[in-house]
């Protein structure tokens, strides 16, 4: 009761927070599951439920909300041009000033003590402008110039390197001159009269008060577009770029436009290709080990079963780094010995071909150890007389093999063999800690590589330098949960099947 109470106080302490930092959708969906899972727990009648609660909740905080946000993302254009919102991307634009290249004054900044500085200006009549003792903090300032007849100490003034370090606050300072005109800092030691770049018309469209242009909003591309100079041609795009709402526009992207289509098609068909090779060789590795760990005249099982289980006990994030070392190109221990005994050295980072290979090799080394664990437990549940009757009928090891042992344990064993392959579908981190992708394609504009996943082409088109497109990185992801989602379907009928047919 105390515990639940004291998690019920830190929820909604989390709720106040999110409230808070103006996440009013998050605070509210908090808000409502914490109300419903507080009338679950208090309402008798609702008693059973209790149980069933906690994994409600977490199913949907853990993969109904970060799916519906990632196929929310999907129908945006959500990038690296268009980060902002539609408001701020407007803010950003009526914010930005306009600076004279003439009229502007020189400046001089000098200590005036107790924190304060003082600003003088010099004309080209050799007038002197000077502003009150003033703070500079990282914050708008408006301050008038006043004509100062005092002549300070030039060798008074702060060098450089204290201007450079006041540069913030100063870049924030407006000073107006007698006649009215604002400075802005345009450099080290100058300040020029500077205006808004843009102005906001009633009609929600802007004008450049640099060329009298018109600028207005597109919603489909997501930028705010300059009228063209000449009759017929095209709007000029202004940066920073807004999200908006773009439909199907990314999806149909992947299957229709070369760009992109190109690399998905390579990569999906490498994916595809890289989780069935994989489960039919960690499957095929496994079998046989289990086969030849239950063999009676063995000697010495358990010290072998142990040595083969260590690559699984062994860390993913310490062997895949390991392997890494061993395939290197030039100092690896793999291309020493091959160099040696067959006078090759492979070239595993830059080769596609061998670098698929060493993918291959790496995460067959890596799970042959759970389907071997796998197969072991199958094989020891087959009756040990059909052994017997297919030994009195002079049967030898590859027909009990192929006749008792993998029939036997095809069934049981084909619902784990599709979650193996839903697995090594997403099989991010291996990939990420091996080759990152490597040996990168030269004719795609997208990054993307010869050993890519989509896992790792998704995350490298959404966190790349030269990517960043976050939406069409969603729609990806979305194909991909679809695919794993239908593999699981299909797990979950072939369970019952066996369910069924064990009955």
């Amino acid at each position: 009761m105390i515990a639940g109470a004291l998690a019920l106080l830190a929820s909604l302490a989390l709720v106040i927070v999110m409230f808070s930092m103006r996440l009013n959708l998050a605070g509210g969906l908090t808000l409502a599951m914490l109300a419903a899972a507080a009338f679950v727990y208090v309402h008798p009648r609702f008693y059973a439920w209790r149980y069933v609660v906690p994994g409600i909740l977490a199913v949907l905080v853990f993969i109904v909300l970060p799916m519906g946000y990632t196929l929310a993302i999907a129908f945006t254009n959500y990038s690296l041009q268009h980060l902002l919102p539609y408001e701020r991307s407007t803010s950003v634009l009526l914010s930005r000033m306009h600076s004279a290249s003439t009229g502007g004054l020189d400046f001089k900044l000098f200590d005036a003590g107790g924190g304060q500085y003082k600003l003088v200006f010099v004309d080209e009549e050799d007038k002197r402008f000077a502003t009150p003792p003033l703070k500079l903090i990282e914050r708008e300032q408006k301050v008038a110039l006043a004509e100062s007849a005092d002549a300070p100490d030039e060798d008074s003034a702060l060098p450089l390197k204290d201007v450079i370090r006041l540069q913030p606050a100063l870049k924030l300072l407006t000073v107006q001159q007698p006649d009215g005109v604002e400075l802005k800092l345009s450099s080290l030691r100058r300040f020029t009269p500077s205006r808004p770049q843009y102005t906001l018309n009633k009609d929600g469209s802007m004008t450049d008060d640099e060329d009298g242009k018109r600028l207005v909003a597109n919603m489909k591309t997501g930028y705010w577009e300059k009228e063209p100079s000449e009759a017929g041609g095209k709007p000029q795009p202004v940066e920073p770029g807004f999200r908006t709402y773009v439909g199907w526009q990314n999806y149909t992207r992947i299957f229709t436009d070369a760009r992109f289509f190109q690399p998905f098609a390579r990569v999906f068909a490498w994916t595809v290709s890289f989780a069935s090779l994989n489960t039919l060789f960690t499957f095929g590795i496994g079998i046989l080990l289990a086969t030849a760990m239950n063999w009676d005249a063995l000697r010495f099982r358990n010290a072998y079963r142990l040595m083969l289980f260590l690559p699984y006990a062994v860390p993913a994030f310490i062997s895949i780094p390991v392997f890494r070392g061993l395939f290197n190109e030039n100092l690896g221990e793999i291309n020493l010995v091959l160099d040696q005994v067959f006078g090759i050295r492979p070239s595993w980072f830059s080769d596609a071909a061998t670098a698929r290979s060493m993918v291959l090799i790496v995460n067959a080394w890596l799970g042959y150890p759970y389907m071997m664990i796998l197969c072991m437990g199958l094989i020891k549940a087959i009756p040990g007389e059909l052994y017997e009757a297919s030994a009195l009928a002079g049967a030898g090891p590859f027909t009990n093999f192929f006749r008792i042992t993998l029939p036997l344990i095809a069934r049981p064993i084909a619902p784990l063999l599709i979650t193996s392959f839903a697995f090594n579908f997403n099989n991010l981190a291996l990939i990420a800690l091996l080759t990152n992708g490597a040996p990168d394609y030269l004719d795609t504009e997208v990054p993307v590589g010869a050993t890519d996943l989509l896992a790792s082409y998704t995350y490298r088109m959404a966190f790349h330098d030269s990517g960043q497109n976050y939406a069409l990185a969603c729609a990806i992801s979305s194909i991909v949960f679809l695919i794993v989602a239908g593999l699981a379907v299909v797990n979950l009928k072939l369970f019952k099947v066996g369910k069924e047919e064990a009955r």
